[in-house]
């Protein structure tokens, strides 16, 4: 399974960040090959739209869960009918999330 957790920073023991669409970085994580990706996160910026513009980025990735504080509505919109499933209420440190989601 891909997962995207939603990070503070590019350290596997960085905080969860809150925010979906405006995180500093995304971590993407294959539970089955091991393989991860951290990408920072380009909408994070943007005055507008960053929430849609990260749920296509994860779209584009092939991400099958997202685990985050907080999703917002416009994202969701994007996320749930592409069959993501969000996982809010995230917290911790990056490695927490994905042992609590997806224990070895």
């Amino acid at each position: 399974m891909r997962l995207c957790i939603t990070a503070q920073g590019n350290d596997p023991e960085a905080a969860v960040d809150p925010r979906f669409g405006r995180c500093r970085y995304f971590w993407i994580v294959d539970t089955v090959s091991g393989e991860q990706e951290i990408l920072g996160n380009p909408n994070g910026q943007n005055s507008g739209g960053a929430g849609v513009q990260s749920a296509q980025l994860m779209v584009s990735k092939g991400v099958e869960a997202v685990l985050t504080g907080s999703v917002g509505p416009n994202a969701a919109q994007v996320l749930n009918p592409a069959g993501i499933k969000i996982h809010t209420g995230i917290t911790g440190k990056v490695t927490e999330a994905i042992t609590l989601f997806h224990p070895l």
